[in-house]
């Protein structure tokens, strides 16, 4: 028969299982505030897009993206320019394979991210640039001003365009579509002005921290074909 651990404790284990107690307890006292760096960069970091009133056709250009579920498929007018597209989509991916470690997961994202990009008359470069300031690649990131997704897309959008459900910017395609579209408005309503743009993009317009940041990571983008 297998003997039966005895459940009385001497005078000096219990004294050993106290510390170990109080160790143990001490130790998950402090875990929060040993994770609480983690925790902190594990949080986007953007700011508060103004909510505006929008022209017909970037209300119609947000309200589609809704619907969509499955990944753009882009369309090239020729073989040269496939090939082009072919060869910006391995040189990203190598460049993102740390942040997105798996080859469909990546691909689909790159290939959003060009697609939705060329829809609203944007570079690639910058986008990405803001997507990497914005959220760092996460696909759930929230800032702390409920900010949602790869760019950061204020959740009132939804209200504006659509049935009001934050959760939708979750969607990879519906966040990106509405990142780059309101980003293409916020540059139009700026007449083409970059630096002003980016500031209202993140509810800092006319401040430099953001542009200067998005148009430095941009430079981890540029592709010479």
């Amino acid at each position: 028969m297998v003997p039966v651990r005895s459940l009385t404790l001497s005078a000096s284990g219990a004294a050993q299982a106290k510390a170990e107690g109080l160790s143990r307890r001490t130790c998950l006292q402090a875990l929060p505030i040993a994770l609480s760096p983690l925790l902190l960069a594990e949080r986007a970091h953007a700011g508060a897009q103004v909510e505006e009133p929008l022209i017909d056709s970037v209300r119609t250009a947000l309200s589609s993206a809704i619907a969509n579920q499955a990944p753009p498929v882009p369309e090239f007018k020729d073989t040269e320019s496939r090939l082009a597209y072919l060869r910006w989509l391995g040189t990203m991916s190598d460049r993102l394979k740390k942040k997105k470690p798996e080859w469909q997961i990546r691909k689909e994202f790159l290939q959003t991210v060009w697609y939705e990009s060329k829809r609203a008359g944007l570079d690639t470069t910058l986008v990405l640039g803001l997507i990497q300031v914005e959220s760092n690649f996460r696909k759930f990131a929230v800032s702390n001003v409920g900010a949602r997704g790869y760019m950061q897309v204020m959740p009132f959008w939804t209200r504006v365009i659509g049935d009001g459900d934050p959760a939708k910017l979750f969607h990879m395609q519906t966040n990106l579509r509405f990142g780059c579209v309101i980003l293409r408005h916020y540059l139009d309503r700026e007449r083409g002005d970059l630096f002003m743009g980016l500031g209202r993009y993140n509810g800092s317009r006319g401040k430099s921290p953001y542009p200067d940041a998005v148009l430095g990571a941009s430079k981890n983008w540029v592709f010479t074909a």
